[in-house]
């Protein structure tokens, strides 16, 4: 039996202020998804190696965000708990985020470019899961399990409305004039300057973080988690926590694996689909095939539109499995529908579908694993976690290259491979059984 203090309802404005800072990290996270493959085919990638360039973020973020777990259960200074981690990492992401563009700019060998822009790659996608890491867990730390739902739903709005901004920045700044067209081996400036524009809005999003959210000190943590004075001193192994993870921990992590493979063959092969199936191009170096760039930028922004909407109807469903299903199958519909549309707006249609399936990835997992473990190894249990958005990622990037070989060449395929995988992940949802630790050690 644990005396553990009820956690009070929290007020609107405090909920948002927990994720707004995610509004930030997430504009560096989309433009790294939206532009990588973009960036290395542009440096003179081969499209069957495109894939192995995507190894590099999941792997960082299997290695860095355990660590930024384990760490920051055990950390508290006047700066907080979770919140140094966030400064480093925002900080660390600014720099590389001026870095990585510039790759074809600084008179480099083809081969010392994606030299270059892969080492800045490597920590770009640390310093973003620095800092993405602290939001997941200060909700976690500091909401009830019945505004949990509601917290996630939160930063999953934060969230897509970041990505809409580092999506639509590309298009945008060629709207108003800025080159779209570089000399080869070079990133045009409209990729750059968004670049440049999404650093400074994380330092903006950060100071904000830094004015609004005040984390628990250690004695009122213990009382809201139901952490013994005994329970602090203990030390708990990787192994051991895995050991002893709940079931949940397993099973949404097998949802996760057919999830996350399915995006990572998104953010790898949308651009070479699109410009094959719509403009009718392979060629990086032509005015059609930035454009389609640029159009990738759109149609993943009508993704996070579509994600957004999708995200309100969730908590509207009492139950979490029938959400979390029915929004896959809605995104394994959008995926495998951009086999048969050749107009660039018809994709609105599929990329609204997988938008649903994104919605519910970003909040049901989260909302559910928390809601299965106590607050003492919240943040390493949650580091853990990443493991299955991480591992499917390698996975899928180190397949992707021999899979593209078995499917001619042909990137639209690889997208229909994704559906595929969705409809897979839908039907893993029903492994799912919800519980709740707190209440259980509450009793």
């Amino acid at each position: 039996m644990s005396h553990l203090k009820a956690k009070p309802d929290l007020g609107f404005w405090k909920l948002w202020n927990l994720s707004f800072g995610f509004f930030g990290v997430q504009i560096a996270y989309a433009l790294q998804s939206a532009n990588i493959s973009r960036i290395f085919s542009t440096l003179g990638a081969d499209p069957h190696k495109l894939s192995y360039f995507w190894i590099l973020p999941p792997l960082m973020g299997i290695i860095v965000q355990p660590i930024i777990g384990f760490a920051s259960d055990r950390t508290w200074n006047r700066l907080g708990r979770r919140l140094p981690y966030l400064l480093l990492g925002a900080a660390i992401a600014v720099i590389v985020m001026c870095l990585l563009p510039n790759a074809g700019s600084f008179g480099l060998s083809v081969a010392g470019a994606m030299a270059f822009g892969f080492i800045a790659l490597m920590f770009l996608d640390t310093s973003i899961n620095m800092a993405m890491q602290p939001f997941k867990m200060l909700v976690g730390d500091q909401v009830n399990e019945r505004q949990k739902g509601l917290a996630y739903s939160i930063q999953s709005f934060l969230c897509n409305a970041g990505s809409l901004v580092g999506y639509l920045a590309p298009i945008t700044l060629t709207a108003i004039g800025i080159s779209n067209l570089a000399p080869e081996g070079q990133v045009p400036d409209t990729v750059t300057y968004s670049f440049y524009i999404g650093a400074a809005v994380l330092i903006l999003c950060v100071i904000y973080s830094f004015l609004t959210i005040k984390e628990m000190p250690p004695k009122e943590y213990a009382a809201f988690h139901g952490i013994t004075e005994a329970e602090k001193h203990q030390s708990s192994s990787v192994f051991t926590l895995l050991r002893n993870a709940p079931r949940t921990f397993w099973t949404i992590g097998l949802v996760q694996f057919f999830c996350w493979a399915a995006f990572m063959y998104m953010w790898t092969y949308t651009n070479g689909a699109i410009a094959s199936q719509v403009w009718g191009t392979t060629e990086t170096q032509t005015q059609a095939y930035q454009e389609a760039g640029n159009w990738v930028g759109v149609l993943f922004a009508v993704q996070a539109v579509g994600s957004v909407i999708w995200a309100m109807a969730i908590p509207l469903f009492k139950n979490h499995r029938v959400v979390y299903s029915l929004s896959l199958i809605l995104g394994a519909i959008g995926f495998i529908s951009t086999m048969f549309i050749t107009n660039k707006y018809g994709l609105f249609a599929s990329y609204v579908l997988i938008g649903c399936a994104w919605a519910a990835m970003l909040a049901l997992p989260f909302t559910i694993l928390t809601n299965s473990i106590s607050g003492k190894n919240m943040g390493m249990y949650l580091g853990l976690f990443n493991g299955t958005i991480c591992i499917p990622q390698i996975v899928a990037a180190a397949l992707g290259g021999v899979i593209l070989h078995l499917v001619g060449g042909s990137q639209v395929a690889m997208l229909v491979l994704a559906g595929i995988f969705l409809l897979i992940g839908a039907a893993a949802v029903w492994l799912i059984k919800e519980t709740y630790a707190e209440k259980t050690a509450a009793k």
